[in-house]
C-alpha cells in the first residue's frame, strides 16, 4: 500500500487546486474524484438515463467505460475513449455530479477503481467520503473548508476572470443548498472523519494551505518510516 492521503470537503472550498499542487509538490498521484463523478453525470445525461429507474441505471453504468490518464501530472478523465476533462467542467455538470453521487449504484462503481490506485501508488485524493468510506485508512486526512461567503467570493472572481456574469448572492445560495444535500444525503454524506485535521483556508491563500499540507504530510511520513 502506498501512503495516502485524504481530503474531504464541501463544494467550492479549493480542494482540486490545493490538492494537486500539494501532490505535485510531494511527488504524489493527484486523484480527483469529483472529476470520476462528473464524468458518470456527463455519460448519464448523454444516455438520457433516468435515474430513478434503478434497472437502467445499473444498465447505463455497466455500458460506460470510464478511464483515468496522466499527461504532464495532468489527471485526464475518458468517457467511452473520448477525453472529456474540459466538458465536465460546467455548472450544469456540476449539480448532475452532485446528484449522482448520492446514488449507491454510481458510488459503487467507482469505489474498486479509486482503492485500486491508492494500493498501488502514493496518491493525494481528494472528494466527499475520502477519509470516510473510500480511504479510510489513510495515512493523514485533512477536512478543508471555508465559509459560505468566501467560497462564494472565489466562485464570483473565478466567474469574472472567464468573463462570465456571475450573481454573488445566488452562487453563496446555490452552495449553501449544495452542502445541504452533500450533508444530509443517505448514502456516504460529508463529513469531517474523527482522525482528520480541520483545515480551514477562509483567510488562508492556495500557497499556504498547500504549505500546511506539505508538512503534516512530511511528518506523517517521517513517523511512518519510523515505525
Amino acid at each position: 500500500m502506498g501512503f495516502n492521503i485524504a481530503i474531504d470537503g464541501p463544494a467550492g472550498a479549493g480542494k482540486s487546486t490545493v490538492a494537486r499542487r500539494a501532490a505535485a509538490e510531494l511527488g504524489f498521484i493527484y486523484v480527483d474524484t469529483g472529476a470520476m463523478y462528473r464524468t458518470i453525470a456527463l455519460g448519464l445525461k448523454r444516455r438520457g438515463t433516468d435515474t430513478s429507474d434503478e434497472a437502467a441505471l445499473t444498465a447505463a453504468l455497466a455500458g460506460m467505460d470510464i478511464g483515468i490518464r496522466y499527461a504532464d501530472g495532468q489527471q485526464q478523465m475518458l468517457l467511452d475513449g473520448e477525453d472529456v476533462s474540459s466538458l465536465i467542467r460546467t455548472r450544469e455538470i456540476s449539480e448532475l455530479a452532485s446528484q449522482a453521487a448520492a446514488l449507491p449504484a454510481v458510488r459503487a462503481r467507482l469505489l474498486e477503481l479509486q482503492r485500486d490506485m491508492a494500493a498501488s501508488a502514493d496518491v493525494l485524493m481528494d472528494g466527499r467520503d475520502i477519509g470516510t468510506q473510500i480511504l479510510p485508512q489513510a495515512q493523514l486526512k485533512i477536512y478543508l473548508t471555508a465559509s459560505v461567503d468566501e467560497r462564494a467570493r472565489r466562485r464570483f472572481l473565478e466567474l469574472q476572470e472567464k468573463g462570465e456574469a456571475g450573481d454573488l448572492a445566488a452562487i453563496a445560495e446555490e452552495i449553501a443548498r449544495r452542502d445541504e444535500r452533500d450533508m444530509n444525503r443517505d448514502v456516504s454524506p460529508l463529513r469531517q472523519a474523527d482522525d482528520a485535521v480541520l483545515l480551514d483556508t477562509s483567510n488562508l491563500d492556495i500557497r499556504e494551505a498547500v504549505a500546511v499540507i506539505c508538512t503534516l504530510a512530511k511528518i506523517r511520513m517521517e513517523k511512518a518510516e519510523q515505525g
